[in-house]
This record gives C-alpha cells, sequence and structure tokens, in this order.
C-alpha cells in the first residue's frame, strides 16, 4: 500500500478534526427532542394501562365477551383504563361518577364517532343518526328523526300498529297451545319487532308464509358484525383492509348490506311512487314517506340524498327492531328463571285489566311493578352493553387523567349496572330495588349508575319507541298466558335455562328460548 505524501495526510487530519464539529449540533439537537418527547409523556398523566404486547397493543384480552373482559380488567386497573388495541388507543369508562362527569363537563369533546370498516359499509359511511360524525350534519338528521319521526306524539299516533300485531302474536300461541307443546319464542318475538318497526318506518311487514321474519336474521347478523372483529379498525391502512378481504369479513359485511341494500332502494322507489300521486296524504304515514313528503315539500333545510334517507332507515329499522326483540327475549327468560317475579307481575297486570277483553295503554301506565320489572331487566341485560362507542375531538382531562384527542370511548354500561359500590345484590334479578326509586333511563335524568340508552346529546332519541313496543308486547303475554320451560326432553328446572350471549352491538341470547304457553282465561 502506498504511504501518504504530506499534503494527504494534512488533509486527512483536517477532516477527521472536522467531522466529529459537524456532528456536536445534530447530537445536541436529538438530545433535546429526546428531553422534550420525555417531559411531554412525563407531564401527561394517562390513565392506567394493562401490561401489552408489540404490535398487537391490549388484543389479547378482548375475549369472545369484551363487556365482561374489560369489566374484570377495570376491577384492576379502576374505572378510567387506557388500552392500546392495537395501533388505536382506547379508553374504558366503568363507572357512574366517571359518565356523570363526562356528561356535564365535556359532553361536546366525547360527541364524535369512530368511523369504524361496519359503519363504512352499512351506513354508507356514517350518514345516519346513531354513527354519524359530531357536526351540523348529524345536527340536522337529528332534530329531524326526534321532532318528526321519534316524538312522544309520533309514538302514539303508531299505537295501532303496536295493538295489532300484538294481537297476531298472542293469536299464534294459542293456535300453538293446542298440543301442549314447546313453542319457539325467540323466533316469535323477532318477527314481531320487525313487523312493528317495518310497519312504522316502511308501511308495510314482511312477515314469511312460516310466521317468521324475512329480515329477522338479517339484523341480528347486521348488529353482530357491528362490533365483530376488523383488522382495519385496529390497523388503519391498506392493509387492514386487504387483510379483511382476504379472511372473508369483508364479504359477509358486502353479502349483508347488498340484500338491505337492494331492499331499501325498492322501498325508497316505491314510496316515491306513492308521494307523486298523492291527492289525500296516504303516503305520509309512515316514516319514510313522512321524511320524502318534507323534502317534497322544501321543510328540510339540507338536501337528503338516497344515501343519507337509506342510511336513517337502516339505523331504525335495524336498530329499534333487534333492541326491542332482544329486551324481549331477555326478560321472559329472566321471568321464567325467576317465578316469584313472574307470579308478582302476572298478578299486579291481571289485577289491572280484570275481565276486559283488550289491555289499553292507561292500564300499563297502572302497572307499576311491571315497569320496575322492565327496568331491572334494561339493568342486567342493557340493549348496548358499551353504548355505541365515542371519540374524543380534543384532549381533555377526566377523571384527573389526561385523555389525548381521538381516543377511542367505550362506556361499559354491563358493568357500571353492575357495580356492587351502586347495586345492592348487582347479579340477582330483584325488581323491588326500583319501587318507589327516582332512577330512570329517560334522557336528561341525573341516574348515570343506570343508562340502558345511553346519556347526553348522544343518547338514544328513540327510547319512548322501544319502550312502548316492550310494555305491550310483555302485558299481552303474561295476561293471556302462563309459561314454563320445558324441552323435547320434558321439563328442565329455571336454574337450568341456558342464559349464554353472542356478542354484538346487541348482546342476545345465544339459543333460543322455548317455552311452554299455557292459555289463561279472566
Amino acid at each position: 500500500m502506498a504511504l501518504l505524501n504530506s499534503k494527504e495526510l494534512h488533509d486527512l487530519i483536517t477532516t477527521s478534526m472536522n467531522y466529529p464539529l459537524f456532528l456536536i449540533p445534530i447530537f445536541f439537537l436529538s438530545i433535546i427532542i429526546l428531553f422534550e418527547r420525555f417531559r411531554s409523556r412525563a407531564k401527561s398523566n394517562l390513565p392506567p394501562s394493562p401490561q401489552r404486547l408489540p404490535i398487537i397493543g391490549n388484543l389479547h384480552q378482548l375475549g369472545t365477551h369484551p363487556h365482561r373482559s374489560f369489566r374484570a380488567l377495570s376491577d384492576k386497573y379502576g374505572p378510567l383504563m387506557l388500552l392500546h388495541l392495537g395501533q388505536v388507543p382506547t379508553l374504558v369508562v366503568s363507572s357512574s361518577d366517571m359518565v356523570k362527569e363526562i356528561v356535564k363537563k365535556h359532553d361536546v369533546v366525547f360527541s364524535d364517532r369512530p368511523q369504524t370498516t361496519a359503519v363504512d359499509v352499512f351506513l354508507y359511511g356514517g350518514k345516519d343518526i346513531g354513527f354519524a360524525p359530531y357536526g351540523e350534519y348529524w345536527r340536522q338528521i337529528r332534530k329531524l328523526c326526534v321532532l318528526e319521526l321519534l316524538s312522544v306524539k309520533r309514538v302514539q299516533q303508531f299505537h295501532f300498529v303496536r295493538e295489532e300485531e300484538t294481537a297476531l302474536l298472542v293469536n299464534k300461541i294459542r293456535k300453538a297451545c293446542t298440543n301442549g307443546a314447546s313453542i319457539n319464542l325467540s323466533e316469535m318475538l323477532i318477527a314481531t319487532s320487525n313487523n312493528i318497526v317495518s310497519r312504522c318506518i316502511l308501511g308495510q311487514s314482511f312477515e314469511e308464509e312460516n310466521g317468521g321474519s324475512t329480515f329477522g336474521e338479517i339484523t341480528r347478523r347486521v348488529m353482530t358484525d357491528f362490533m365483530a372483529f376488523s383488522v382495519a379498525d385496529f390497523f388503519p391502512g391498506k392493509y387492514g383492509r386487504w387483510i379483511d378481504v382476504v379472511r372473508g369479513f369483508m364479504g359477509r359485511l358486502n353479502e349483508s348490506f347488498r340484500a338491505l341494500d337492494t331492499f331499501f332502494d325498492q322501498v325508497v322507489a316505491e314510496h316515491k311512487t306513492v308521494l307523486n300521486n298523492d291527492h289525500n296524504g296516504s303516503g305520509r304515514k309512515d316514516f319514510a314517506g313522512i321524511l320524502l313528503g318534507l323534502q317534497n315539500d322544501g321543510m328540510l333545510d339540507f338536501d337528503l340524498t338516497q344515501e343519507n334517507l337509506k342510511a336513517v332507515l337502516m339505523d331504525m329499522f335495524v336498530g329499534a327492531s333487534d333492541t326491542t326483540s332482544t329486551a324481549l327475549e331477555w326478560l321472559m327468560a329472566e321471568l321464567v328463571r325467576n317465578p316469584r317475579v313472574m307470579k308478582k307481575v302476572q298478578e299486579e297486570v291481571r289485577r289491572v285489566v280484570g275481565n276486559k277483553s283488550e289491555i289499553e295503554i292507561n292500564h300499563i301506565n297502572q302497572m307499576e311493578y311491571l315497569k320496575c320489572v322492565i327496568k331491572e331487566n334494561l339493568r342486567l341485560h342493557p340493549p348496548l352493553p358499551f353504548l355505541v362507542p365515542r371519540k374524543t375531538l380534543s384532549s381533555v382531562k377526566l377523571g384527573g387523567y389526561d385523555i389525548p384527542e381521538r381516543t377511542v370511548v367505550y362506556i361499559n354500561v354491563w358493568a357500571i349496572h353492575r357495580d356492587p359500590s351502586e347495586w345492592d345484590k348487582p347479579e340477582e334479578f330483584f325488581p323491588e330495588r326500583f319501587e318507589n326509586n327516582p332512577i330512570d333511563f329517560k334522557l336528561g335524568q341525573d341516574s348515570f349508575q343506570f343508562v340502558p340508552f345511553g346519556v347526553g346529546r348522544r343518547g338514544c332519541p328513540g327510547v319512548q319507541f322501544g319502550v312502548a313496543s316492550t310494555e305491550y308486547v310483555i302485558a299481552h303475554l303474561l295476561y293471556w298466558f302462563d309459561w314454563k320451560l320445558s324441552t323435547d326432553g320434558g321439563p328442565i328446572l329455571e336454574e337450568e335455562l341456558d342464559m349464554s350471549e353472542v356478542y354484538g352491538l346487541t348482546v342476545h341470547k345465544k339459543g333460543p328460548l322455548h317455552l311452554v304457553p299455557i292459555p289463561y282465561s279472566p
């Protein structure tokens, strides 16, 4: 190897001396950046978190029933718990005090919605009421639906639908009583709930010849798919969506969506035809007709596109029918498991109605214990165990902790309703806890330990509609029939009734409820 001459040696030494000097500013800049990041993290007082794994975070701790898994974790880490589900920071709220603070101090901050894969597919990117992003469109569409579709006056106007469909249900059960066999009550309740909702919203029922509901199965599947695991929801980007396609998840969602989308296109087209030839207002008797009529009359402050309309109808049709049938199914299951409560509530219903052949609204208004039974059922089995997930619009301090912007928020209503610090013997079905008790589920109440329909500005606007159907149907089932458990192999004990769940946006019974109805003669 040739030796360096004097000039080359001088240049090498000079370069060697200058090179470290060039790195010094970068070195110090890096130190400053790292220090600022460390100080920022030290200053942030984030809620406690379970230990997480690389990449997946806390996804492995979801379990098949997240409302139960999250309660178990919250018992250890507290009522405010920060999880990292994949790449998504997620806050789990499990106490009434934290819910109260959210509503009273930060309701707007917690009023946005995460845009999930299911929302994007089923609700046209969130053009409905329940999942629409917080903003002007949501305010307008919610105001429209509350005033024109879900008001107390409108609920009363649709009472004739509840009367007719409930009478059909009672007649079906009577016919099934002739041979003393058990009936699939779950299937009948799903069909009746779908018929009530579809007649109020779309103007007609869609019952099959065998008495089942054309859309009973699909609505439950949609509600389950709303909370099904989507890779793209936890790992946003094209790769997450690609994995959902490969594993068949997107195909399942799109199959259900196409069936409902085609159906709603047909319904809207039929309503538009009727309205174009409408001279006496007969085409405005259901929700779809009312909305289209307001649009034709120029009464809307915004453009109601075909997708907007279908998203709202989808919201109400799927959500209202499944939540009502789910509530009724759990209620009948709890009553047959608790013969004391069944006897007491039946005695009240039959005493109030007397020997009359029809149950009227004023009768139901007198059934105080029945209302307690319904409340207790909503406490143990809230229609939506997590409500609808929220997302923070900005960073906020809650319960002394710093909650970052764009954090997904799950309010674990199921856990709050079973909190032993709020409820005596919380796992027991005991309706008497609501007697002479001001706690109620109406929106605007300060009963933050009992929120089956949500709270604040993102609470469910269809409370009156759903409760009216539940009260009316259950009163008829209790008045006209006695009920006992049975299987094909013979009677079973009340405590042996399978109460296992299927998790989704709503949580319904895993197995259908088979009961033996025994006709009652006043």
